[in-house]
């Protein structure tokens, strides 16, 4: 499996800590730990170029700083808190306290409801102790996994977080360590599973100082964010497993269930075994160690299911990735948007492609692309692919980051929530969506290098290029710019917010006993379009059947035989104009414009 090498202050109560860094070019490396009193420890050099150093009385709380070959001092590239920011000394952490989760099992991912959140935007808070407060919510509405953006620390107090430069830092401004583990533990109790998302194709700017040590990066490749992290070049062995310690970290030490891997086709590597089948053989060891489960989750544009595949069948075997097609093939069709990315998608055609086969694209050629793309996903279960009408990419990279809410209509929200929830694949909702949140979610941050706030600027215009959205794009480093994207939560006040709440929540209770217990599998599921193409029908092993009109005009389906009335979008109580009846008979039956039937059969 490669090195494995623990690197960081690794804390023992009856030890002191043990400091391990990586630096192959350094002469002489120190630690200077500043707790009770101030210390200064010559590090001994290792195999490969680590160096460690044991300090018996340095404990949690007690600020550190590297020093090689006696020039700056320098925080801990594998630090676990930096709470007085990027630029100042790192932190150690006790990972020894009792935790309260010791019944929580994982659950199969088939039965995971997932809730995209962002810490300092989902509650008035901004912090973990938010996200805590607002869990019974979260329960009562029937999501089992939340999915935290990334947490990793970041420069200033204001960042969507992939600008993260201490991956194994919790941001001190949402809570740090301690407040992460109080989150997961919270969550635990109340039956939630946690993903966490993290960031293993890129550092940020702004307080990276990796580079100082070691060969982090590698020229032979060009990103979006400058130079690629260093996967396959020389010393690559040791910034792979820089990030394996990190990934096995968060499921050791903070009991995250999953790990959604942010962007993974700009994790470049050509070696015989990928980063990516790596880590998840050092997972599946943590997994038999500990007799937990773990899941690893990609998100990938390449539609390959490689990252997917057993690793006995030449694939890196994750569990599970992200459908960007079922995403385009929903959004393209109900707003009617072509340009950039949508220009390959629009078509009711394609979203029923993508219902029974993962992917629209699987070797055909995309116009967007100019080229063939995608392979063929119908051999893969359902439950490895993890599908959206909104997350926190596809509204926030929108220049003025407008959510569905405000570019379909009332009734098209419930259409679409239905191709989400009641489809065969993993759902997953963005926070707010689920009441239909008018606030956008825009781009934010907070650096205090001005040089690199104007390349941000420069790079965003850039990516907007591909599409004729009018308007200034809102400045990212404004803290207003923040300020409009933190969620009002308007169920509570609101009543068509409150009545779209309680239609995901019926929703969500018809997936979990009527939808889940069929087991969706490819031979149980079928999916139909009607002949002038907007009625779309998705039935489950004949117990279950789901119809979909994305006209604006009434359509007449026919059912086959009698069955329970689950549900009914144009319903008065989803703030639709009609009186439903609870049964239907075999016959045929008209479905309002833009609305939802569910039947239990």
């Amino acid at each position: 499996m490669g090195i494995s090498r623990e690197i960081g202050a690794a804390y023992d109560p009856d030890k002191g800590t043990v400091f391990t860094v990586w630096a192959p070019e350094a002469e002489q490396v120190e630690v200077t730990v500043t707790g009770k009193k101030e210390q200064t420890i010559p590090m001994q050099r290792e195999a490969f170029g680590y160096w460690t150093a044991l300090a018996e009385e340095a404990g949690p709380g007690d600020r550190y700083t590297y020093k090689l070959n006696n020039e700056r001092s320098l925080p801990d590239p594998a630090s676990q808190h930096q709470p007085d920011g990027v630029h100042e000394a790192s932190a150690i952490v006790d990972h020894h306290q009792n935790r309260n989760d010791d019944n929580w099992q994982n659950l199969p991912l088939q039965e995971y409801i997932i809730y995209e959140l962002h810490t300092g935007t989902f509650s008035e808070d901004g912090t973990f102790e938010g996200i805590i407060n607002k869990l019974p919510e979260l329960k009562e509405l029937g999501i089992t996994a939340i999915e935290l953006m990334p947490v990793a620390q970041f420069a200033g107090e204001r960042n969507w977080g992939y600008d993260g430069v201490y991956p194994f830092a919790v941001q001190h401004s949402y809570g740090g360590p301690e407040g992460l583990k109080k989150l997961v533990d919270a969550c635990h109790k109340t039956g939630i599973a946690v993903v966490l998302d993290v960031v293993y194709n890129h550092l940020g700017p702004e307080g990276n100082y990796t580079q100082e040590f070691a060969p982090y990066f590698t020229d032979k490749y060009n990103t979006p964010w400058g130079a690629a992290l260093n996967f396959d070049d020389a010393h690559s062995d040791h910034v792979r497993n820089f990030f394996i310690q990190n990934a096995l970290m968060w499921f050791r030490d903070y009991y995250i269930d999953a790990l959604r891997l942010d962007a993974v086709h700009a994790i470049l590597d050509t070696g015989a075994k990928h980063f990516l089948q790596e880590l998840q053989e050092h997972v599946s060891h943590l997994e038999e160690q500990l007799d937990r489960r773990f899941y690893l989750i990609a998100e990938s544009d390449l539609n390959d299911v490689r990252i997917i595949n057993p690793q006995e069948q030449g694939g890196y075997g994750l569990a599970a990735q992200w459908s960007d097609d079922y995403h385009h093939a929903i959004h393209a069709l109900v707003t009617g948007e072509q340009e950039g990315y949508y220009h390959d998608f629009g078509q009711a055609e394609q979203l029923l492609k993508v219902l029974e086969h993962g992917f629209v694209y699987n070797g055909l050629y995309s116009e967007h692309r100019k080229r063939t793309f995608g392979s063929d996903a119908r051999d893969n279960p359902f439950q490895q692919f993890v599908v959206c009408s909104q997350n926190h990419d596809q509204v926030g990279n929108r220049m003025l980051g407008e959510r569905l809410t405000t570019l379909v209509s009332f009734e098209m929200l419930k259409v679409v929530a239905a191709v989400v929830v009641l489809g065969p694949y993993v759902p997953m909702l963005f926070m707010g969506e689920e009441y239909g949140e008018k606030n956008p979610f825009l781009y934010f941050v907070s650096h205090t290098d001005k040089d690199l706030l104007e390349a941000v600027l420069k790079g965003r215009k850039e990516e907007f290029k591909a599409f004729s959205w009018q308007g200034e794009a809102p400045d990212p480093q404004s803290e207003e710019t923040f300020r409009k994207s933190v969620l009002q939560h308007s169920y509570t006040s609101d009543d068509q917010a409150r009545q779209l709440r309680e239609y995901y929540k019926t929703l969500i209770q018809i997936r979990k006993q009527k939808l889940i217990p069929v087991n969706p599998t490819r031979q149980n599921f079928t999916a139909e379009l009607s002949e002038n193409k907007q009625v779309l029908q998705l039935s489950y092993a004949d117990k279950l059947q789901v119809w979909l009109n994305f006209s604006n005009e009434p359509q007449t389906i026919t059912t086959t035989s009698n069955g329970n009335l689950l549900l009914n979008s144009a319903d008065k109580q989803w703030a639709g104009t009609q009186d439903s009846d609870k049964a239907y008979t075999s016959g045929t039956a008209t479905l309002q414009p833009e609305s939802v039937l569910v039947l239990e059969v």
